[in-house]
């Protein structure tokens, strides 16, 4: 069995960790695009087992929550009537969660932007946490219920809401590029006694610009998108282990996760690489000679 070298390995994920899509990442690299896709494949789940085994115990005191929308196989508008509804096609949102003190991303859930998504990602977030926090989302109301189910009393949330203005755009440019212009904002205390100067979503609305530049399937007005769901979830899941282990985050000049005391040295994609577990060579089969 062909094995791929580790430096080739780290060398593919870098170039996917640093915005390249899957076609270009082939022709930088020289490997095939079933290599490519099978490697990704095998990084999202090893980045994925290994983040989830790390962030528990979270000691944050401030964390911002928000949605970030992409599509998968289609445009929502282009999804045949007979498969309206099916997930995984069409619009898909990625909850994210961001500790505003380290920039530690503890969490993320890939779904709708319905309720049912809204109870799995805040009750994961829960699950991360070991002291009381102080929340913050935008003005969504399936956090409401969310936040009430997995946490109770026991933290200090508010919602951030932002009215927008679409005066003097055309009905298409309010359609394709809104929101528009913020015309102003509005705190609400929904828990607890939040710090109302603390009530903010900046750096996790930052985090989804970033999320943006360094995945190309998530880059806004080009012909770049995920095909699969599986694929789409595999590269989420990299980037995020990239953001959290291996970037050093420009105020903090070290990576959120030294910041958050989950690791204790920069990681290098290498170090991704060794997550992956090795395949068991397939055995061959005892196959005889036939004799004429």
């Amino acid at each position: 069995m062909n094995k791929l070298p580790n430096e080739k390995r780290a060398q593919i994920l870098s170039v996917l960790c640093e915005g390249m899509g899957i076609n270009a990442a082939c022709r930088i690299t020289g490997a095939s695009k079933n290599t490519v896709l099978k490697l990704l494949a095998d990084a999202g789940e090893a980045c994925a087992k290994y983040q989830d085994k790390a962030m528990r115990n979270l000691n944050c005191k401030r964390v911002e929550c928000d949605e970030i929308w992409s599509f998968v196989g289609m445009k929502q508008k282009n999804v045949p009537q007979e498969q309206q509804g099916q997930f995984g096609l069409g619009d898909v949102y990625t909850w994210t969660a961001i500790d505003a003190d380290t920039k530690l991303i503890p969490c993320w859930h890939v779904g709708t932007r319905e309720l049912e998504s809204a109870y799995e990602f805040i009750h994961d977030l829960a699950s991360r946490l070991s002291n009381r926090v102080q929340l913050t989302t935008d003005g969504h109301k399936a956090y409401i219920t969310a936040v009430e189910d997995a946490f109770g009393a026991d933290i200090d949330f508010a919602q951030l809401i932002k009215m927008y203005g679409n005066a003097g755009q055309s009905k298409e440019d309010s359609r394709r590029y809104s929101p528009a212009e913020c015309t102003g904002i509005e705190k609400r205390r929904i828990t607890g006694n939040p710090n109302i100067k603390d009530v903010s979503t900046s750096y996790v609305e930052r985090q989804n610009l970033t999320m943006r530049m360094h995945m190309r399937r998530f880059t806004r007005l080009t012909n770049a998108f995920s095909k699969k769901l599986e694929n789409h979830m595999s590269a989420i899941s990299l980037y995020f282990m990239f953001y959290n282990f291996c970037k050093i985050h420009k105020t903090l000049r070290v990576t959120p996760a030294m910041e958050a005391k989950i690791a204790d040295h920069v990681w290098n994609i290498s170090d991704v690489v060794a997550l992956i577990p090795e395949e068991e060579p397939k055995k061959r089969g005892n196959y005889k000679k036939r004799v004429a």
